[in-house]
C-alpha cells in the first residue's frame, strides 16, 4: 500500500518521552527558588511545547520581564538534575523502528533548545533514528509554522504528505498553520478535550493506539 505520509514529525516531550511531570515540577521549583508564587499544575503543563522564555511568560504572566532569565536558569538547574532518569513512553522505540522500516522519513519539532534535544537524543539513544529536527532556539516558537516549513523544505516533501504528532494544542495549531495533518496524543501535557477541540485526524490514548492508527492509516 502506498504511504499516505512521507514525512512524520514528532514532538519530543509528552509524545515520545514521559517528561511532562518533570517539566511541571521544575517550573514550580524554579519559581519557589526566587520567592515567586508557583503556577498551578494545569497552568504549568499548558505551556509545555513552547520555547522556555515564551513558556515562562505564559506561566508567570505578572513577572517583570527582567526576571524571566533568572527563572529560566533555575528551571534548567532542576530539570537537568533529573532528565537522565526520564524514560521514553513504553512502545516508543518500537513505533519509531516500525515507521522507519515502512519507509517513512522521521523528524522532531520541539520546544527544547538544540542543546537540550541533543542531550535527550543521547540519553535516550533514539537520536540516530531521526533524519532531522528543529528546536525552539532555531525557529519561531509554536504555533508558528516555521519548524514544519523548514523540515518540509529540507526533505522536499509537500504539506499533504506530512503528518505532525503532538500532545499539546500548540503542536496541533502549528500543524494547521503549516497546512499539515495532525494527530493528537492524550497521554501527554494537554487533556483530550483540548486536543479534540482542534480537530486532529485522531487522538490516541497511548502509544499502542497511536501505532495501530499509523499502521493502518499512514
Amino acid at each position: 500500500m502506498a504511504k499516505r505520509f512521507e514525512l512524520i514529525v514528532f514532538v519530543w516531550d509528552g509524545t515520545l518521552m514521559d517528561s511532562t511531570g518533570a517539566i511541571v515540577a521544575s517550573i514550580q521549583a524554579a519559581a519557589r527558588d526566587l520567592d515567586i508564587p508557583p503556577p498551578s499544575d494545569e497552568r504549568a503543563s499548558h505551556i509545555i511545547g513552547l520555547g522556555l522564555i515564551d513558556a515562562l511568560r505564559h506561566a508567570l504572566p505578572d513577572l517583570p520581564t527582567e526576571r524571566y532569565q533568572a527563572v529560566a536558569e533555575r528551571y534548567r538547574h532542576h530539570y537537568l538534575a533529573q532528565d537522565q532518569d526520564l524514560l521514553l513512553f513504553a512502545g516508543a522505540v518500537e513505533l519509531i523502528d516500525e515507521l522507519t522500516a515502512a519507509g517513512h522519513m522521521l523528524a522532531v519539532a520541539t520546544g527544547k533548545t538544540r542543546k537540550g534535544l541533543d542531550r535527550a537524543f543521547e540519553v535516550s539513544g533514539l537520536g540516530p533514528r531521526f533524519q532531522a529536527s528543529r528546536c525552539a532556539d532555531e525557529c519561531h516558537s509554536k504555533p508558528h509554522p516555521q519548524m514544519l516549513e523548514e523540515l518540509m523544505a529540507e526533505f522536499g516533501v509537500e504539506p499533504e504528505a506530512t503528518l505532525m504528532i503532538g500532545d499539546t494544542t500548540h503542536d496541533l495549531l502549528m500543524a494547521r498553520n503549516a497546512g499539515v495533518a495532525a494527530l493528537g496524543v492524550a497521554y501527554g501535557a494537554h487533556p483530550r478535550e483540548s486536543l479534540e477541540a482542534e480537530t486532529p485526524l485522531y487522538c490516541a490514548a497511548n502509544v499502542a493506539e497511536l501505532a495501530a492508527w499509523l499502521r493502518q492509516q499512514a
